[in-house]
């Protein structure tokens, strides 16, 4: 979504202050904030300011918009981020010192990059860590993954107010992916496509390249997620590599390192390779360092070749969507707001440790709310 004209960030600022007036603050609380800053996302850290003083804002690197930054640099302190520093315990401890000594402090994150270093900054920090507000499913798998998590951790990656956003998430990637097949003056029609991972995300892109006439086979690791996929009429597979044998596009949406080092050597000659989400998280791109020659075809495409051999990567295996602005248009305020409001529950009263939902009552009154605002027919 681009910069909000003057009328929409009236309607989106009034929108947010309905949500987080519900929430009275007793002490004093900061956030440090990881986020994709698009063009609409100024609009959702003034509303976390309304709530929280906002230490830092560390945008992720590959979904950053010129103006917004712009914009939020000449209000806030923004921080470059990066998953290696706060994959070190100790480096992350010096970094929350370093911005919110002493205080109370709520983790907003948007990939599990608090969740390796958690523990360690808990146990530590000379003020509070109240609590992680965390948005993704690949987030989401790395806090479970800590077991007894040493403070609350509120996820929104399983709400139901995602859902729109997921779905639509799904239309901007294939759109994006197409837009890069055709740069090249090749088109998705007649080249099987595979999907790896069958969450919401996974869904979507399926259904959407299915909707465009395109053969799709899923793999998911999850059986259930296969019969799932049988169920809506997919090719399924039970291994990855039955999957790719042959695509000519390949989806990765797993959020856990679909395509590792092997996997890369069963790609059909030709064949394009899409993600959803980072690089990082979905491809293990520095494996192939010294093993294949990139070359840049076209923009946004990269040749990986080797004698035999060669794929393209669109996006340099970050989320293709990004490329054009990943607007789920004011679907994304629902998701945003459901963030705001687990804000507010962990500033405003004690949370046990461990893994949080709202509940279906506050997430209907978000709902209701939105319907209010953004939907004319209500």
């Amino acid at each position: 979504m681009t910069a909000l004209e003057d009328f929409e960030q009236s309607r989106v600022d009034a929108f947010f202050r309905k949500i987080t007036s519900r929430y009275e603050i007793p002490d004093p609380v900061s956030a440090l904030v990881i986020t994709h800053l698009l063009g609409e996302r100024p609009a959702f850290l003034r509303a976390v300011g309304r709530l929280a003083e906002i230490a830092a804002v560390l945008p992720k690197p590959k979904s950053i918009d010129a103006r917004a930054l712009e914009e939020i640099t000449a209000l806030l302190s923004v921080d470059g981020l990066e998953r290696a520093a706060f994959a070190d315990p100790i480096r992350a401890l010096e970094y929350v010192e370093s911005r919110a000594a002493g205080r109370r402090i709520v983790l907003l994150d948007v990939g599990g990059y608090f969740a390796p270093g958690l523990e360690h900054v808990c146990a530590n920090f000379s003020g509070q860590i109240v609590g992680v507000v965390e948005d993704t499913e690949n987030g989401h798998q790395r806090y479970e993954a800590l077991g007894k998590l040493p403070c609350p951790v509120f996820s929104v990656a399983r709400s139901p107010l995602k859902d729109p956003e997921d779905y639509l998430v799904g239309q901007s990637v294939t759109f994006s992916a197409e837009a890069l097949i055709r740069a090249r003056g090749d088109i998705l029609q007649g080249r099987p496509a595979a999907v790896i991972g069958y969450g919401k995300l996974g869904r979507s892109v399926a259904a959407m390249l299915h909707a465009k006439h395109v053969g799709v086979t899923v793999y998911d690791s999850d059986p259930i997620r296969r019969t799932q996929a049988l169920s809506q009429g997919f090719r399924t597979t039970s291994t990855l590599a039955q999957a790719i044998a042959g695509a000519g596009v390949i989806v990765c949406a797993t959020g856990n390192m679909a395509l590792r080092e092997d996997d890369f050597a069963r790609i059909a000659n030709g064949a394009y390779i899409a993600s959803v989400t980072s690089s990082d998280d979905e491809l293990e791109l520095g494996a192939l360092e010294g093993l294949y020659e990139r070359t840049s075809t076209e923009e946004h495409i990269t040749r990986y070749a080797r004698t035999g051999h060669y794929f393209y990567m669109l996006a340099g295996g970050n989320a293709v969507n990004f490329l054009h602005g990943a607007s789920v248009g004011a679907f994304i305020f629902l998701v945003q707001a459901e963030i705001l409001a687990a804000l507010g529950s962990l500033a405003a009263a004690n949370h046990e440790p461990g893994l949080h939902e709202l509940d279906a009552t506050e997430r209907s009154l978000i709902a209701a709310t939105w319907l209010r605002y953004f939907d004319g027919t209500s």
